[in-house]
């Protein structure tokens, strides 16, 4: 931290020269500033009363000083070697009295104050020079008290909400609430975790993250310190332009910084840092929080997911079958590959989904997780697959990475069944390919490769659009009325109650025109998968060769959350 000779935070509010010009018991000596205006608004460190010529080698810098030229050299070369020591000595001001020993303040210092922007002020009235220091010795004094009164209630505070492990983002907006100007809290990546306060919108506050340029290039007028502890660099706290603090406004951010850093340690895998601006982000998409599309997308790409210029999509992302781990450790290993994935030209961002969220029943203790991606224009992993082919590129480069990274003794069966919206090029069509392949839930595979399965919102769109509108109570209402029957009869035990007539019909659905391959996916023999077919048509007074039947039916598996 730097700080002045006196303890005061470098950079807290400190009493100038023209507030000090400004002092009655100034002001009593019809003072004239005749050099240095442009140094007005320096600082004073304190003030001093300087006799004769030898006492400027003492000084440390800062003050104000005051003289009536006594002793002070009268020929040229006195003068100017004077001025020089002037300089050397650094003051904040120098204050000239008229009266018995000088009558006119010498060319020399004029020149010299001017040229270093010291002011240089000449009284016309004689003055008691104690009144004067005794009032900028208060006035600095009081400044010195309340810069540390201020600092110690700003590190109390922010000492307390390390200590607590408070949330990041609550940081932040303590920080922002404090120093009265939008605070960002930025990763070693520079990509925005969090940020908060001021009247700025996002397009502005967060302009130079969303810019993309390495480093990011802050205003002038922006304070930065670094987030690090035990020798490692986390990120990066700054605060745009505001007005000073008491305390200092660095003080105050090196502060935040020691409160962040203390919850990062408390938090060395990273996770509420990768999380937290993923969940702000994603809560904003989906719920509509957000004044205009041009500030989400700021606070996208300052999140590291550009979208102008740019191919996005949703995706969605979830285990199945037995993974034989912890499902921690399987949500590690579909993120890492996910990212590894989309790299290096793609961009990812993702948060676990809460399956309650969803309205689609889950395996129990697993989490999907959300996934917005952001590819650069005509790259292959998201251009429109052909039509036979096995996977999507995305899918088959995501398979390669989970080839690497599964381990061993995971059974066989697990399988990263990966979901893909419909790709576009703006902000309103990515809102609506996640909101799609989210509410799409867990559909058939269309194709799959390696352990990934697949289901892509361009080869389902009837599906993709169901399951979009299935949160309607409409919608489920015609669901419940066209399969109630056999909802029923599968609820209910006894004979004739095998329990599977809605996987049969989904079965037949998917092959209408083949009942003998529909059999085989349903691992029923030709003759009694024939038999439930019978029973249904019974159930619910269908032709099942029917057209607008199969249409009807379809529809209404596919809005049944499953």
């Amino acid at each position: 931290m730097h700080e002045t000779p006196d303890s005061q935070p470098a950079d807290a509010p400190a009493v100038t020269v023209a507030e000090a010009l400004a002092l009655a018991e100034v002001q009593a000596g019809a003072p004239e500033l005749v050099a240095g205006a442009a140094g007005l608004e320096r600082p004073i460190r304190w003030a001093h009363v300087v006799a004769g010529a030898g006492a400027f080698a003492l000084l440390e810098g800062g003050e104000l000083l005051l003289s009536t030229g006594a002793g002070w050299p009268a020929d040229h070369p006195g003068l100017e070697a004077l001025a020089a020591q002037v300089v050397a000595a650094d003051p904040a001001a120098v204050v000239l009295e008229f009266g018995a020993h000088i009558h006119a303040a010498p060319a020399e210092l004029i020149a010299v104050c001017e040229a270093h922007a010291i002011p240089l002020i000449v009284l016309h009235r004689e003055v008691r020079f104690v009144q004067i220091t005794q009032r900028v010795h208060q006035r600095v004094l009081a400044a010195q008290t309340e810069a540390l009164a201020a600092r110690a209630e700003v590190h109390t505070m922010l000492t307390e909400l390390g200590l607590n492990r408070s949330p990041v983002d609550y940081v932040v907006e303590r920080l922002a609430e404090s120093l009265d100007a939008p605070v960002v809290l930025e990763d070693s990546a520079g990509r925005v975790v969090a940020w908060a306060g001021g009247d700025l919108v996002p397009q502005i506050a967060l302009a130079p993250w969303a810019a993309a340029s390495a480093p990011v290039q802050l205003p002038a007028d922006t304070e930065s310190v670094s987030v690090e502890a035990q020798g490692k660099r986390w990120g990066r706290l700054s605060a745009l332009a505001g007005p000073p603090h008491p305390a200092g406004r660095r003080t105050v951010l090196e502060l935040g910084a020691f409160a962040l850093a203390l919850g990062k340690l408390a938090d060395p895998d990273g996770e509420q840092w990768l999380q937290l601006s993923s969940r702000r982000l994603f809560d904003a998409l989906l719920t509509g929080r957000y004044r205009s599309e041009a500030e989400l997308g700021t606070q996208l790409a300052a999140a590291g997911l550009p979208i102008r210029e740019r191919i996005t999509l949703g995706a969605t992302l979830r285990g199945t079958g037995d993974f034989g781990g912890h499902a921690t450790l399987e949500r590690a290993l579909l993120e890492t590959a996910l990212r590894r994935a989309v790299a290096p030209e793609g961009r990812v961002i993702l948060v676990p989904d809460p399956a309650e969220q969803l309205g689609v029943e889950t395996e129990p203790g697993r989490t999907p997780l959300l996934a917005l991606l952001s590819f650069p224009l005509g790259d292959a992993r998201v251009t429109e697959s052909v039509e036979g082919a096995a996977a999507p590129p995305l899918a088959a480069r995501l398979a390669r990475e989970l080839e690497m990274l599964v381990p061993t003794p995971t059974p066989g069966t697990w399988r990263a069944h990966l979901g893909l919206g419909a790709p576009g090029r703006s902000l309103r069509s990515l809102i609506t390919s996640l909101e799609r392949v989210r509410a799409s839930g867990r559909l058939a595979p269309t194709a799959a490769t390696g352990r990934v399965t697949v289901q892509q919102a361009e080869r389902q769109a009837l599906a993709y659009l169901v399951r979009g509108l299935s949160a309607s109570p409409e919608v489920q209402e015609f669901a419940s009325d066209a399969l109630g029957p056999l909802i029923a009869h599968d609820a209910a035990s006894g004979p004739g109650h095998s329990g599977d007539l809605l996987d049969v019909l989904r079965a037949y659905l998917e092959h209408p025109t083949n009942r003998s391959l529909a059999a085989q996916r349903a691992r029923l023999s030709r003759s009694v998968f024939y038999q439930r077919l019978a029973l249904i048509e019974e159930l619910l007074g269908v032709d099942l060769a029917d057209g607008t039947t199969i249409a009807t039916l379809t529809v209404a598996l596919l809005a049944r959350s499953e």
